[in-house]
């Protein structure tokens, strides 16, 4: 991880790869990680990690399969932030595409400790490290 400070949009710019996230820096024991995505996700739950989203960029939707309220879907659109709670079924979606940043501990799966079958326009990953050619980007 570098020691110069980050230009999110540079990051970004960097890839094209959709539901890929990228590590672009860590803070203790987390990973900040920032994503495209496009279209579905899938169905997953984080049995022992809430899940942070942010949106940089467009508008997400979350579907929430919550035990005591059922299911609901929240909309977040372009500087929204939303915690999904440890043990809950979501699935992220961006119909238009969007930009993200997520905040998860190290080495936790994109698709979660318990999911459905994982599509191949979804990478089953713990992040990939951010590959950015300008020191200062």
């Amino acid at each position: 991880m570098t020691q110069e400070p980050i230009s999110l949009d540079k990051a970004l710019a960097s890839f094209t790869e959709q539901w890929s996230p990228r590590i672009v820096t860590r803070v203790n024991d987390y990973d900040v990680r920032i994503a495209k995505v496009e279209g579905e996700h899938l169905w997953h739950a984080h049995e022992h990690t809430d899940e942070f989203f942010l949106v940089i960029d467009g508008e997400l939707t979350i579907a929430l399969r919550e035990p005591e309220a059922g299911e609901r879907t929240v909309t977040l659109p372009k500087g929204s932030v939303f915690t999904v709670p440890r043990g809950v079924e979501h699935k992220p979606t961006a119909p238009s595409g969007a930009s993200i940043l997520l905040f998860e501990p190290t080495g936790t799966l994109t698709v979660g400790d318990r999911h459905e079958e994982v599509p191949d326009h979804v990478d089953a990953t713990t992040g990939h490290d951010l590959a950015v050619e300008d020191p200062e980007a």
